[in-house]
């Protein structure tokens, strides 16, 4: 396993991915209680919104603190720090 990393942004990311979460269940609850496609999907759109902006918000404060990271670093380390930045660019 990679050694751990926690910047400033974390706590605000995974509050918003609880709120989804919930909104997660609630629509799997819509669907089991028959609501409206047109309601179900309103929600899922929310869901996924919300997931989609803490993926982005993890990944620009990781690509700040990474490129900053190897700006510092020298030979090995930086680039270390280069191949972490390509492999999570995969997954803007």
């Amino acid at each position: 396993m990679s050694e751990q990393h926690v910047h400033g942004s974390h706590p605000e990311i995974a509050k918003r991915l609880k709120r989804a979460e919930g909104h997660l269940r609630s629509v799997v609850e819509m669907i089991n209680a028959g609501r409206p496609c047109l309601d179900i999907a309103q929600q899922l759109h929310a869901v996924e919104r919300a997931v989609s902006e803490a993926k982005r918000s993890l990944i620009r404060d990781h690509l700040d603190h990474c490129l900053d990271h190897a700006a510092e670093e020298t030979g090995a380390e930086r680039r270390a720090a280069m191949e972490a930045f390509k492999q999570i660019t995969k997954y803007l």
